[in-house]
């Protein structure tokens, strides 16, 4: 009688240590190509920025920047979720309603936020700008996850809730809820990316409070050096952000069939 092994915890390890090496052979080639074709004063190497971001850790201009930076991109972010969730189970459970609304919905999703800046900018301050910015993008994510979600509800569990006798709440919670829950852990991991991507973009074009200010500042300034430390430290906040949201969707997930074989592989 023979027994299976659980290879959970070596393909962990062993995903962490690719993952471990990719980045060791990107920086070793950044390093290699900066030195080989660009002067430093414009585009440092990697083992001058390293001791720069160090740097950075330790004061506290960088951490009150990435506290305005979070603050935004979060807020942003519970806006964006508490509207998509409403809209989409209001669009998504009126099947004429959907129809009627879809082509609009299509057309309005690919225009970019940021084209709302010139007009926002006489109606408000940059740093609700920027907060509205993540909010107004993260809402489409959020928004079509919870479409396709509720598109994917089985109609035979909708029908056999009913032959159950379970009122319109008890079918939302035992059938809707569940088959668009992992649609809204996706919408969130990417809703993370976008939203502190746009919260720097806040700092760069506008000035608002945060780390795309210093990384303008320091540019401006000419610390270059100085500059591609933040660019750094942000990359490492976003990766950090990532690995927060993912965790949250296994906690979310556990009991979702993905979720156990992702752990075991």
């Amino acid at each position: 009688m023979t027994t299976d092994t659980a290879p959970g915890p070596v393909g962990w390890r062993s995903g962490w240590a690719l993952g471990a090496l990719g980045v060791a052979g990107a920086a070793l080639l950044y390093e290699v190509a900066v030195r080989a074709l660009f002067e430093p004063r414009h585009v440092p190497p990697l083992s001058a920025c390293l001791p720069a971001a160090v740097e950075l850790l330790g004061t506290g201009a960088f951490w009150s920047a990435t506290g305005a930076t979070l603050g935004a991109a979060g807020l942003g972010t519970a806006l964006a979720l508490l509207a998509g969730i409403a809209l989409g189970f209001g669009i998504g459970s009126v099947p004429w309603l959907l129809r009627l609304t879809s082509s609009t919905l299509d057309f309005l999703r690919p225009v970019p936020p940021i084209v709302l800046i010139p007009v926002l900018v006489f109606l408000l301050d940059v740093g609700q700008i920027t907060v509205l910015l993540v909010a107004v993008s993260g809402f489409w994510i959020v928004l079509f996850q919870v479409l396709y979600g509720l598109r994917d509800v089985d109609p035979v569990a909708v029908d056999t809730a009913r032959c159950l006798r379970l009122g319109p709440l008890a079918r939302a919670r035992h059938v809707t809820w569940p088959t668009v829950l992992p649609y809204l852990a996706t919408a969130l991991r990417l809703v993370v990316s976008v939203a502190l991507a746009l919260a720097v973009t806040g700092g760069l074009v506008m000035g608002a409070a945060g780390l795309g200010e210093l990384i303008w500042r320091s540019q401006e300034a000419g610390e270059v050096t100085r500059m591609y430390g933040l660019v750094l430290l942000t990359g490492c906040l976003g990766v950090a952000l990532d690995l927060l949201a993912r965790a949250a969707e296994r906690r979310l997930l556990h009991w979702h069939l993905a979720t156990r074989r992702a752990a075991l592989t």
